[in-house]
């Protein structure tokens, strides 16, 4: 049987919302299943029973993932990343990762996992042409993570999982870890110290109300400005400044030279306005925000249309009405909603 061919879309100017924001990143979820429960993510008293999860034969194939790309490169998309759920649990992620790094357009394709199954495909995955990966650890403390993961996550294995990264080349890791107030936030500057030294990179996250089952609370939030005052105290910290608006994290830099730290700050400090990038459910639903209520299910034109340029276009018309900034608009009258879960999403 052949396999299909690339779609060729033409290159056009970079796309632009209602706000002037390019269309410059694309994150696709390629599963939605998780093998932990993480209580900011995807609680485990939020799955109401059998099938919430995609059956396999929803989700986008790969070729199917490659053409959805492909399309949204022509529109100015150079950085892709891949989520989940846990995106290592998408069988032959690794060929799916090959696919893609034949786009040549990209500069930068990236992962977020939780680094468990690492040390089975970190290797094949560096092979396959991956640049970069994120992997989540929201504390040191086993008794806590264990709490945070639903009883899923062990910390060994997320070590080694780290450990299997760097053996692989990945030498400059992300450490993504989401602050709870009276959850992890006292085991935070053990994290700290533990990366500190290495090339890795630790992003602290403000808990965020992204989905509707995470029972979020403004008061469950440490403002990351704390955190740039109580690390400074202990290890002075010096700004990286940024050229680029669209970046997500504050930078700082140790001034004793032993690494660098992140800052995402969606709830004190609301970056929309720089705001580039997209979102592809693994059932390819459209989302133009991390927050959003609604999305543009583009699998029609994605599996049975005639013509797929006419993907291309709708993506187009979808994001020049976008005028998404739910993060500075929060608690505006009008504004509370029901949102998408952020497993489904990707983060």
């Amino acid at each position: 049987m052949d396999m299909p061919l690339p779609l060729k879309f033409t290159e056009t100017v970079p796309l632009q919302d209602r706000f002037q924001r390019s269309l410059r990143e694309l994150r696709v979820s390629v599963i939605d299943r998780c093998n932990f429960r993480c209580t900011y993510c995807m609680p485990s008293d939020s799955l109401n029973g059998r099938g919430v999860f995609l059956p396999l034969e929803k989700l986008l194939t790969d070729h199917e993932i490659e053409d959805l790309v492909r399309a949204f490169v022509g529109l100015g998309v150079r950085k892709l990343r891949l989520t989940g759920g846990e995106p290592l649990l998408r069988p032959g992620l690794p060929a799916l990762v090959e696919q893609l790094a034949g786009i040549t357009e990209l500069e930068d394709i990236a992962l977020t996992t939780n680094g468990v199954m690492l040390p089975r495909l970190a290797r094949d995955l560096a092979a396959a042409g991956l640049d970069r990966i994120t992997v989540s650890l929201d504390t040191l403390d086993p008794e806590v993570l264990s709490r945070m993961s639903g009883g899923k996550a062990n910390l060994d294995q997320i070590l080694d999982g780290i450990s299997a990264a760097e053996s692989a080349g990945f030498h400059q890791l992300k450490i993504n870890t989401v602050v709870q107030k009276g959850i992890n936030d006292h085991t935070v500057m053990d994290l700290l110290e533990h990366f500190r030294g290495t090339a890795h990179r630790v992003r602290l996250i403000e808990f965020m109300d992204v989905g509707n089952s995470n029972h979020w609370s403004e008061s469950d939030v440490v403002p990351n400005a704390e955190w740039v005052e109580r690390i400074n105290e202990k290890w002075p910290l010096h700004r990286v400044q940024s050229g680029n608006p669209a970046e997500t994290a504050r930078r700082f830099e140790y001034v004793d030279g032993q690494g660098e730290i992140g800052f995402i700050s969606s709830i004190t400090q609301p970056f929309c306005g720089g705001c580039t990038r997209a979102r592809i459910t693994a059932d390819g639903i459209f989302y133009t925000c991390l927050f959003s209520n609604k999305g543009t299910n583009l699998m029609p034109l994605i599996r049975h249309s005639e013509d797929r340029d006419d993907l291309q276009q709708k993506v187009s018309d979808i994001w020049a009405r976008r005028n998404d900034r739910y993060s500075e608009e929060r608690g505006q009258p009008g504004h509370d909603q029901e949102k998408v879960e952020m497993y489904r999403l990707g983060g």
